[in-house]
């Protein structure tokens, strides 16, 4: 039995709902997807930085294949000399670092004993206003005698004592050779096994790059392959410039960073040099993590305080340099990343794969921003973590004028005016909104009270703009002489007097005598008194198509009669552009034209321009 059929004596069987099904389908799959990200992730880690390190390759193989040599050979050279730079960088930064751990307990003692004395001074002196406030006597012991008697200074003093004590440590005789080799290269064998995995994975995707991006194409859409291979050359593109541009950036801020470190005499410069570089791939926070441990060290190393500020000034300076005019640069203002949803990428890859997940979130998250602007299925993820505004300027317009907000939309519209014309302005974006307005009327989903109130408010922002494109001489056309008259005519909804109302004042900024006139002084018993006055065309405006309004056949025909004489031009903005979705129209209901843009309209009422459809 069909679903949604009613049995005799029984109530209706309710139909599944597609909305809530296909609601439930996303989220099972998101849940799959993220699963999928955790378990795998000692798979997917490599195979992620494999095509990273592609994309930042990419140009690179290009350059030595200009040399002469073919493509196996350049995308090997190119990818050992890149592990080779990886592998320098590492050892340096194991040498340092094992350095730096043979001296920690020295820094971390006088770390320790240079925050104890700040802590006995900042309580001493805490101890010595609140005796102040608490007497009023301007006699008290000395700040450090303060601090001793107190049970507060007794305890502080038990504290360090009891940090200073040595810690017994106990050492296991290791059960044999396998044992000692076990502990040696247990921390390198994961690292070298992953670091092999990304040349292997690297080299293949940079050798086969045609043909992955083939399948991609297949994958996205090859109904449209001009379109989709534009749009995969694109992002392949950006990305790679991006990439390549963050590397030098970060590399450059590294260097530096590391060059002052030294400069100051910071120990290990190169270890905190490298590691700047790798922690500024984390967005915000990066440079700030990158600053704790020179900051500590220099308070270690010198007895005052010197040093701990230079090293604060030092990245004080040279990030917001780098940030502010290096990267704006290089690859513009912004990464095409929304500011919060790059936090929130770098708390959820932090949380899927580890530290790892948090220096590739940014790139792995604008990876994932460009496919959505060019593959239609994976739009959501530009529209939730891009920085493209969410709203188009049309729906934006659209919702202010819902929500009774005209003086917002107003002050939207004088921003785009400053790049747009009036006309450009009307056309794409007050029409587009009202289009919406009407596929919203017709749906049922706006009802005749809202949509007269969109009107009005619409009208309102439309005399506002009245006077603007005065600020623009070169686009006026007082000077032009016409002998012109267009009278426009609403159609039979309540938002075609909204077009009017534009098409009037447009008429009327390029010299042309325009008057609007309602449809309600259209009706049949008033329209045998209707004037036309010296009009030379009637420009009739309707949103609805012509389908819907089979009306204005008798409408046009009735306007025949009054005034033969004038043209009349019929505007069905939502029709499509096509000249024969305008001249069909046209013929069907007896008039000269049909246009579908603002544009059209204007041309069709130029003084001398004779149109027939």
């Amino acid at each position: 039995m069909p679903e949604g059929t009613e049995l005799p004596g029984s109530s209706p069987v309710p139909a599944a709902g597609a909305p809530e099904l296909k609601s439930l389908l996303v989220v099972v799959v998101s849940v799959v997807v993220v699963a999928a990200l955790y378990i795998g992730k000692d798979v997917l880690v490599p195979i992620v930085l494999a095509m990273m390190l592609s994309f930042v390759l990419s140009p690179l193989v290009d350059l030595v294949q200009r040399t002469g040599l073919s493509r196996g050979p350049s995308v090997i050279f190119t990818v050992l000399l890149a592990f080779c730079v990886i592998v320098l960088g590492g050892v340096l930064m194991a040498r340092q670092a094992s350095a730096l751990a043979a001296d920690a307990p020295r820094y971390a003692t006088a770390i320790d004993r240079k925050l104890h004395s700040v802590q006995m001074f900042t309580t001493s002196h805490l101890m010595l206003l609140t005796r102040l406030f608490a007497r009023g006597e301007g006699a008290t012991p000395t700040p450090t005698e303060s601090a001793a008697s107190t049970p507060a200074g007794e305890n502080l003093a038990n504290a360090n004592a009891a940090r200073q004590q040595p810690v017994p440590v106990k050492i296991a005789p290791a059960s044999g050779v396998s044992a000692v080799f076990g502990t040696i290269l247990a921390p390198v064998v994961g690292p070298m096994e992953t670091a092999v995995i990304v040349v292997v994975i690297a080299i293949f995707v940079l050798m086969e790059r045609e043909d992955l991006r083939d399948r991609f194409i297949r994958l996205a859409g090859s109904e449209d392959l001009q379109r989709t291979t534009v749009a995969m050359n694109d992002a392949a593109t950006r990305l790679s410039r991006y990439f390549v541009s963050q590397l030098a950036v970060n590399a450059t801020f590294g260097t530096v960073i590391g060059a002052g470190l030294w400069a100051i005499g910071i120990p290990a410069a190169g270890f905190w040099g490298l590691a700047a570089g790798l922690l500024r791939f984390i967005p915000y926070v990066g440079p700030v993590l990158a600053a704790i441990g020179p900051v500590a060290l220099g308070a270690a190393i010198d007895p005052g305080w010197r040093a701990a500020v230079e090293v604060t000034l030092l990245f004080v300076v040279v990030e917001p340099f780098t940030g502010y005019f290096v990267e704006p640069l290089l690859y513009g203002h912004s990464t095409g990343l929304a500011p919060i949803s790059v936090i929130v990428a770098a708390v959820f890859w932090t949380w899927i794969w580890g530290p790892v997940g948090l220096i590739i979130s940014t790139p792995l998250t604008l990876c994932v921003v460009v496919m959505g602007r060019h593959v239609k299925s994976l739009e959501f993820f530009d529209v939730l973590l891009g920085d493209r505004p969410a709203l188009t300027p049309a729906d934006s317009f659209y919702q202010r004028i819902l929500a009774n907000d005209p003086d917002n939309a107003l002050a939207r519209a004088e921003i785009i005016l400053e790049e747009l014309s009036l006309l450009q302005y009307y056309e794409t974006v007050v029409l587009e909104a009202l289009k919406r307005a009407a596929q919203d009327r017709a749906r049922g989903t706006l009802p005749a009270g809202r949509a007269v109130e969109v009107t009005r408010r619409t009208i309102e922002v439309i005399d506002e703009l009245k006077d603007f494109e005065s600020a623009l001489p070169q686009r006026r056309h007082e000077d032009t002489p016409s002998a012109a008259s267009v009278l426009c005519v609403s159609g039979h909804g309540a938002l075609d007097d909204a077009v009017t109302a534009m098409l009037a004042q447009l008429l009327q900024e390029r010299g042309i005598r325009a008057r609007q006139v309602g449809y309600g002084a259209l009706a049949r018993d008033r329209s045998a008194g209707l004037d036309p006055a010296d009009a030379t065309v009637m420009l009739i405006s309707y949103l609805d198509p012509v389908e819907s309004t089979p009306h204005v056949k008798y409408l046009i025909r009735r306007l025949r009669r009054q005034a033969p004489h004038v043209q009349i031009v019929l505007g069905l903005w939502a029709a499509l552009s096509d000249r024969a979705a305008q001249n069909a129209p046209a013929q069907t209901v007896g008039a000269d034209a049909c246009v579908t843009s603002l544009q059209d309209a204007l041309e069709a009422c130029q003084p001398g321009t004779h149109v027939n459809g």
